[in-house]
C-alpha cells in the first residue's frame, strides 16, 4: 500500500521544484564554481556588447555613405537579428556555468524569484557591467574613427519621445523578456511538455530579437543596464548619461513585475502562502 501510494505522488507530480536559494550564503566565495560563474558572465557580456555595438556602428557608417540606399546596411530588422542572435548564442553556450543572465535586469528578476543569492545577484551584476564597458571598449579600439562619430552605440531616448514613453518602452520590453526567461526555464512546464524538445536559449533570443524590432526607434532599445552602462561610459557624452536612468529604472521595473507575475500569480506562489498561513492559524 505504501508503495502504491508513493507512485500515485509521483504521478501527480512529475516534476522537482528546486528550493529556494538562500538571501545570503558566504559558502559561495569559498567554491570555484562560483568564480567561474562570475567570469563567464563578464565573458559573455563582452562578447555581446563587441558583436552588437559593432553592427550598430556598421550600420550607421554604411547608411551614411549611401543614405538614399533604402537596402544599405543591415537595418533595424539586422540590428534586432544580431542581438536576439548573440543572446541565443551567449545563453546556450553558458548557461550551464552561470544561468546564462547577461542582463542585471535578469538576474534582479532571479533574485526576487529566489532563484540565486543576493551576493551572487551582486557580483553578477559587477561581472556583466565589467564585461559590457570592456566589450564597448573594443570596439572603441578596432574602429576609432567611426565610433564616435555615430554615436558610439549608447542609448538614448529618440527625438519626438517623452521620457515617460521611453520609460514605458522599457518597462514592458524587459517584462517580456524576463517574463520568457521564467516561462522557458520553468522546472513544472519543462516537466510537462517533455515531449516538445524546446531550447530555452532560443525563445529567450526571439523575446530579446522582438523588443529590438519594438523599441529601437523609441530609446536604441536597452531591456538590459549593462548593455546602456557599458556603451554610456565609454561614449561618454551628456545625452547619453543624461537618460541613463531609463535604462535602469525601466529594465529592473519590468524585471520584478515579471517576477511577481510568474511567481506569485501563474505559479499560485501568493495562494500557496496565504493558504499555509491559514492553515497555521487555524492549528492555532
Amino acid at each position: 500500500m505504501g508503495k502504491d501510494v508513493e507512485g500515485q505522488a509521483a504521478v501527480g507530480k512529475d516534476y522537482e521544484e528546486p528550493p529556494p536559494s538562500a538571501l545570503f550564503s558566504i559558502e559561495e566565495l569559498t567554491k570555484w564554481s562560483f568564480y567561474r560563474a562570475l567570469i563567464a558572465e563578464f565573458v559573455a557580456t563582452l562578447l555581446f556588447l563587441y558583436i552588437t555595438v559593432l553592427t550598430v556602428i556598421g550600420y550607421k557608417s554604411q547608411t551614411a555613405v549611401l543614405p538614399a540606399d533604402d537596402c544599405a546596411g543591415v537595418g533595424i530588422l539586422g540590428i534586432a537579428w544580431a542581438f536576439g542572435g548573440m543572446i541565443f548564442i551567449l545563453v546556450y553556450c553558458t548557461a550551464g556555468i552561470s544561468g546564462g543572465h547577461i542582463n542585471p535586469a535578469v538576474t534582479l528578476g532571479l533574485l526576487l524569484a529566489r532563484k540565486l543569492s543576493l551576493i551572487r545577484a551582486i557580483l553578477y551584476m559587477v561581472a556583466q557591467c565589467l564585461g559590457a564597458i570592456c566589450g564597448v571598449g573594443l570596439v572603441k579600439a578596432f574602429q576609432s574613427a567611426y565610433y564616435v562619430r555615430f554615436g558610439g552605440g549608447a542609448n538614448e531616448l529618440a527625438d519626438g519621445y517623452n521620457k515617460g514613453t521611453g520609460l514605458g518602452a522599457e518597462i514592458i520590453g524587459t517584462f517580456v523578456l524576463v517574463y520568457t526567461v521564467f516561462s522557458a526555464t520553468d522546472p513544472k512546464r519543462n516537466a510537462r511538455d517533455s515531449h516538445v524538445p524546446v531550447l530555452a536559449p532560443l525563445p529567450i533570443g526571439f523575446a530579446v530579437f522582438m523588443v529590438h524590432l519594438a523599441t529601437i526607434p523609441v530609446t536604441g532599445t536597452g531591456i538590459n543596464p549593462a548593455r546602456s552602462f557599458g556603451a554610456a561610459v565609454i561614449y561618454n557624452h551628456k545625452k547619453a548619461w543624461d537618460d541613463q536612468w531609463i535604462f535602469w529604472v525601466g529594465p529592473f521595473s519590468g524585471a520584478a513585475i515579471a517576477a511577481i507575475y510568474h511567481q506569485y500569480i501563474l505559479r499560485a506562489g501568493f495562494a500557496k502562502a496565504l493558504g499555509s498561513f491559514r492553515s497555521s492559524a487555524n492549528v492555532v
